[in-house]
């Protein structure tokens, strides 16, 4: 029931960030097993320096749930603030976060 989490950070900020993002990530591991009800084993992060275009954000998020009746819209978009205010501490810049619900009958995971 996991969260599947991708950070990624422009190429020329990442230096600067990657020590302090990575601090956070425990804290925001916490927020989302917390508000999403999910044990740590179920997450998955990954943070990537990447190319980019200089009008975009230079941090973006990509957040894969499976779907449940008590994730409401309201649920997740609170997840989702939270999660933008938390990596956007860490990175000291604006912050995409972009949210996806997986299709529970296609999606195949194996660990």
């Amino acid at each position: 029931m996991m969260p599947n989490v991708k950070i990624f950070v422009d190429q020329n900020l990442y230096p600067a960030v990657s020590a302090p993002l990575a601090t956070a990530l425990g804290p925001i591991r916490d927020m989302l097993c917390h508000e999403l009800a999910v044990d740590v084993p179920a997450c998955q992060f990954a943070v990537m320096a990447v190319g980019g275009m200089a009008d975009l954000p230079l941090v973006n998020v990509e957040l894969a749930i499976m779907p449940r009746p008590e994730r409401t819209r309201e649920r997740l978009l609170a997840v989702c603030t939270n999660l933008r205010s938390m990596v956007g501490h860490a990175t000291g810049t604006h912050v995409a976060v972009r949210m996806t619900a997986l299709d529970p009958e296609t999606y195949i995971a194996l660990k």
